[in-house]
């Protein structure tokens, strides 16, 4: 470390990993500081430089090395920083204080967790505290990586074990072991332990019939409302088994209860189908649900809701590591709650490990020209959240509608508040007669999806959700 090193640093100014003290006299702020930055990103506290980065330098001597070192032993549990002496022409020093992201944390001064925020160290609330105390003995002991009593292979979908390891192996992410014996590929999958099964293992390939028995929170709920809240139900089902088999009926249910929009391309005359939302996207949401939720919670499940208006994918638990909802949406690392099951999903080609999932969700709703995504976590829940830009009519309600009748509601969408009759004969051209607009319009009323308003002269047909 020498003078240019300090200098380019001083130019910044301070930071969340960055703090400048005038003189050792202020060793306690000082210590303060890089206690929370252990428990942080890391950083340095540089003695010599005011606030405003000027270089000032101070006088130092083996006491004064002592005295900060006593007083980095006030942090709990001990780190060891490196110090570095950094002279300048003036005969005075600069001294460098700095510190590696705590392994061991959450990290305490005299008795006080403090954390980083910006260029600011505040307290940790016991809530923040415990909190990270959990996270830390979460990566040593958790859920997923203790034994799964009372099973054995037998209860496992040996088939889907065998299709996981060959598509791994298809996309370069598992050597060929040269075996498929069940109990070798989840020795190679990190699923076993001591000749015993991971519960992750059960997690990844159970049974359905023993899942339900043993752990009723391997569940997927799909609901499909009618309007915009949780009044009414067209459809609501439970689903139990392996994360693989209910990520295959979370894309059916998805597949065969969303509206789908037909267009025809522009000189092939063929017709073509536009889900409402990217599959690839609600693909990711899904994996990412099952990935990250936590299985602890006895009563938890991945949750998939369709409204008029939105989509929502929901999983128990919530988000940890220091991620927020807005943090997801920009470059961050991949930190799964589960980690042995997320190593497979992405061995399987599911996920990808890099914390790109979120960000691929926002590249292909804004290439699909629809609103970025919304992450919320409230109630122990996190909630990714789908919208639209425009209203599809659905071709799959209780039959499959006619063209013209989605052209009708198309048509009932673009008006904003409603049409008469006479209009929609028109916007439908004068060749549809008058009793088979009529006889549309009737299906459409008994499917619920439009509603009449007014009588005689002024009567008008309006879409139920407007």
């Amino acid at each position: 470390m020498n003078v240019d090193q300090i200098v380019a640093w001083a130019s910044i100014g301070e930071s969340e990993t960055l703090e400048f003290k005038r003189s050792t006299g202020e060793r306690r702020e000082a210590a303060r500081t890089l206690c929370a930055m252990l428990n942080h990103r890391g950083g340095r506290v540089l003695f010599g430089v005011e606030s405003d980065g000027r270089i000032v330098g101070q006088q130092v001597s083996d006491r004064t090395i002592e005295e900060i070192v006593q007083e980095l032993r006030a942090i709990d549990p001990p780190t060891f920083p490196s110090i570095d002496r950094v002279p300048l022409d003036n005969g005075r020093e600069i001294l460098a204080v700095s510190v590696s992201a705590g392994q061991t944390g959450p990290y305490s001064y005299r008795n006080q967790a403090y954390r980083r925020v910006g260029s600011t160290s505040l307290a940790m609330s016991r809530d923040e505290y415990n909190r990270m105390l959990f996270e830390r003995l979460h990566g040593e002991q958790r859920w997923e990586n203790q034994p799964a009593a009372g099973w054995s292979a037998a209860d496992l979908d040996t088939a889907e074990i065998v299709r996981t390891l060959e598509e791994a192996i298809r996309r370069g992410r598992a050597e060929d072991p040269g075996t498929r014996d069940p109990a070798e590929l989840l020795r190679g999958f990190g699923l076993m332990r001591e000749g015993q099964l991971l519960r992750a293992a059960a997690m990844l390939f159970g049974r359905a019939e023993r899942l339900e028995a043993d752990y009723p929170q391997c569940m997927l709920r799909v609901a499909r409302f009618r309007g915009t809240d949780r009044t009414d139900f067209l459809d609501n089902r439970q689903f139990h088994g392996n994360v693989f088999g209910l990520l295959v009926r979370a894309e059916r249910f998805l597949r065969d209860s969303l509206p789908v929009a037909g267009r025809v391309t522009p000189g092939l005359f063929e017709r073509e189908d536009d889900p409402l939302y990217p599959p690839v996207a609600l693909r990711e949401a899904l994996a990412n649900a099952f990935c990250h939720r936590d299985y602890a919670i006895g009563g938890g499940s991945v949750a998939v809701a369709i409204y008029d208006d939105r989509l929502e994918i929901t999983s128990s638990g919530t988000l940890h590591f220091g991620l927020t909802a807005e943090a997801l949406f920009q470059q961050h690392e991949s930190l799964p709650w589960n980690p042995l099951l997320a190593r497979v999903f992405f061995r399987r080609g599911i996920i990808e490990s890099w914390g790109r999932g979120t960000l691929k969700m926002v590249e292909l709703t804004r290439r699909a020209g629809l609103p970025t995504p919304e992450i919320e976590e409230v109630a122990g829940c996190v909630t990714v959240r789908f919208h639209p830009n425009r209203y599809v009519p659905p071709q799959r309600v209780a039959h499959d509608l006619s063209e013209r009748q989605q052209r009708i509601l198309g048509l009932l969408e673009a008006s904003r508040g409603g049409l008469a009759l006479r209009e929609i004969r028109a916007g439908l051209g004068a060749a549809v007669p008058e009793w088979e607009a009529k006889e549309d319009l009737s299906v459409l009323k008994h499917l619920e999806l439009i509603e009449p308003r007014g009588h005689g002269r002024g009567a008008y047909w309006r879409l139920r959700h407007q």
